[in-house]
């Protein structure tokens, strides 16, 4: 396996984000040549990227027959407020990926796995991803920002919805809380997504996910979810590989990772258009 960062500021967008691919070389005479590329937005509370973790959940999808890739996107501390930035860093990081599907060894059927706070960056793309703003934000065409699907790990999806806590650390991340507020805007564009998250999740609500699933049943958007019982906040991949919390190893919750592929590698393709 090859890794390798890419840098993803252009002239008309002046930002520190990268994407870290993990590329894979297909067996020889294996009938599998190309790979369905994969994306994940960690979460991080806008601030860092738990990287540990980012690392071993994206060597879990690899095994999974996944071309990955990680975008480190925009923080806090960079942009203020925050959004739209990390919006056009994931439309620039899709634009690349799309760039090199023939020497990266990829088919053109782009998955977003997106956790906690990279769940609303995830679920407002899915929102915004055709939209005319960001066009002209990123340069991108419309075929370059596209993408098949969406997988929310316990997102943040509207600022109403517990998290973040305070008036202070909401406006640091945008001065209109309604227009990046997900469940909001979603269309009759959004793609299929897959939501998971913990009942019991005391850092992000419950109520963030059912917000943005029911906004999306409105407009019969393809889509699953499933809530486990219990879980502590940030689990990833929910195993003892990744457990920062004590409570952290969930085999149950970590069903999530079969679940999700099965569903990535269906063909929900006829609900996308």
């Amino acid at each position: 396996m090859k890794i390798t960062t890419l840098p993803l500021a252009t002239a008309g967008h002046q930002t520190r984000a990268t994407l870290t691919a993990y590329l894979q070389t297909p067996t020889p005479k294996s009938p599998v040549q190309a790979f369905e590329p994969l994306l994940i937005v960690p979460g991080g509370s806008m601030t860092h990227i738990p990287e540990e973790e980012t690392e071993k959940t994206a060597l879990a999808f690899a095994a999974r027959g996944f071309q990955v890739f990680v975008l480190r996107y925009s923080f806090l501390s960079e942009q203020a407020p925050l959004y739209p930035a990390p919006l056009i860093d994931l439309a620039l990081a899709i634009g690349t990926i799309k760039q090199h599907l023939s020497d990266w060894q990829l088919v053109d059927r782009l998955h977003l796995l997106c956790f906690s706070a990279g769940g609303q960056i995830g679920a407002l793309y899915n929102d915004y991803w055709d939209s005319e703003w960001l066009e002209d934000a990123s340069g991108l065409p419309k075929e370059r920002r596209d993408f098949a699907d969406l997988v929310l790990g316990y997102p943040v999806i509207d600022f109403s919805a517990g998290f973040p806590t305070t008036a202070a650390t909401r406006a640091k991340w945008t001065d209109d809380p309604e227009k990046y507020s997900a469940s909001q805007h979603v269309t009759a564009s959004n793609r299929p997504t897959f939501i998971w998250a913990t009942v019991d999740d005391p850092v992000v609500p419950a109520q963030n996910s059912l917000n943005y699933f029911l906004a999306q049943q409105k407009e019969n958007i393809f889509q699953e979810i499933h809530l486990f019982e219990h879980g502590p906040h940030g689990m990833d991949i929910a195993n003892q590989l990744v457990a920062h919390h004590e409570d952290g190893n969930q085999p149950h919750v970590a069903h999530w990772v079969e679940m999700a592929t099965e569903w990535m590698h269906g063909d929900h393709r006829q609900f996308k258009d």
